[in-house]
Order: C-alpha cells, then structure tokens, then sequence
C-alpha cells in the first residue's frame, strides 16, 4: 500500500494571505495607476513594502515547495513559462502601457527549471550555510537591475554597462536602455530568494515539531493557497471589469 502524502495546511495558508493581498494590491493598482485615480499611488514607500511583502512570500514559498512536486517540476516549469507568455501576449494587445514582459510567472517557470540540474550540487551545502549565503546574495544583487551590486549606503559597485546593451540579458536582471515592464521578475536577484526556501525547507523536514504544526489548516486560507494560479490567472480579468463598469 502507497504511504499517503502529507500535506502542510498551514503552507497552503501562508500562500492564501498572500494571494488575497496580491488581489487587494492588483484592483488597486487597477484603479490609481491604470485609471490613474491616484498616479503617485505606486511609489508610495508603503505601496512598495507591501508590494515586496507579497512577492517575497509566493518566491520564498514556490522555493519551499520544489522538493514535493519533484516529479511533476518540469512539466510544471514549462506551463509557468508558457502562462507567462500568453500574459505577455494579452497585456500587448490589451493594455501595451502596462505590459509585462518577464514577469513573476516566467520568473518562477525559470527557478523550477534551473534548479533540477542544480539540485545535487546545491544539496551538497549544508542547508544553514546555504539558506545564509542566498540571502546574502539576494540582499547584494537586489540593485543589480539599477547597475549596482552590494548594499545602499555600506558598499555599491557598479556593473558594466555592456551588460544592460545586450537585450538577451534582460530576463536575468540587465534590462535593455528603454525597456520596460510592469511586472518584472530578472533571475537575479530573485532566484537567491528562491533557493532561500529550497534550503529552509530541509531545514525544516528536520523539525517534527514544525512538521506538525504545519499539518493544521488555516479556515478557507488552506483553501485558497491551495489555488493560486487560477486565482492569479482569473483575478485580473474581473478587476478590469470591475473597473470598466465603474469607471466606464
């Protein structure tokens, strides 16, 4: 008889808050950058931090996870790029000032796909030292789409311009002079983030304790993590109808 698999109710949660933040933050960036209700709305230093918040929650997450879809990773890399394109398609045509272009689905579809070859030879630093070495990497890259490596205000090294001439470059964090997207996800620094919770979640499966409390379900939250995508994919449409019928 096939041991049955253990599910983490209260992963599933975590992803559930944050989905329901991304939808809350998506309907208002429709509404004050989109309908341009409030222009300034997005470079508000709070809008930034909450905007970061959710989107180091799902990376760290989906880093997290790798290790239980193992089998089904590349199928599920190739899907994530290929949703990420076909969004990249109806933001051209539909709304061409908000397109996205690498944005947070090509992203994941990338670190799932990176890190199969990656895996043994990442297995070989432990978990601690690995997890502490990623994040260090994810704090000094953060700037890198800017032109600098290192930390605001300790130690900044500007990258060579010859990096950012070469368009090819821009999905790994040298976006190209006149580039732009609305939702931009390079490899780097984000991967870093990413690999943080591959090692957080060995680190973790060393821990009964945590093992079991994790086991336990977050009302409706458990639920709606455990549907993310098709909430991202379907939550957009609706808000712009939203927006459409209100705003005409």
């Amino acid at each position: 008889m096939q041991e049955e698999k253990i599910r983490y109710y209260f992963v599933d949660g975590i992803r559930g808050v944050a989905i329901i933040n991304m939808v809350i933050f998506h309907f208002l960036y429709d509404v004050y950058i989109v309908y341009e209700k409030s222009p300034t709305w997005y470079s508000l230093p709070a809008i930034h931090i909450w905007q970061q918040a959710i989107c180091c929650t799902f990376i760290f997450i989906s880093g997290f996870v790798w290790v239980w879809g193992k089998e089904k990773n590349l199928r599920r890399g190739i899907i994530f790029n290929l949703l990420g394109l076909l969004i990249s398609i109806i933001t051209l045509v539909a709304i061409p000032a908000q397109i996205i272009w690498f944005g947070i689905l090509n992203f994941m579809g990338c670190a799932i796909l990176l890190t199969l070859p990656l895996e043994k030879l990442l297995k070989k630093i432990p978990a601690i030292y690995g997890m502490a070495i990623c994040f260090l990497l994810f704090l000094l890259c953060k700037q890198i789409q800017f032109g600098q490596i290192g930390i605001t205000g300790l130690l900044q090294i500007q990258v060579p311009n010859l990096l950012y001439n070469i368009k090819i470059l821009t999905p790994l964090g040298f976006p190209h002079e006149g580039f732009h997207s609305s939702d931009y996800f390079p490899i780097f620094p984000w991967i870093f983030l990413y690999l943080c919770g591959f090692y957080f979640n060995q680190i973790f499966m060393k821990h009964y304790t945590w093992q079991k409390y994790a086991q336990r379900k977050l009302p409706c939250l458990s639920v709606l993590g455990s549907k993310t995508i098709w909430i991202y994919l379907l939550h957009q449409p609706f808000s712009m109808l939203i927006c459409l019928l209100v705003f005409h």
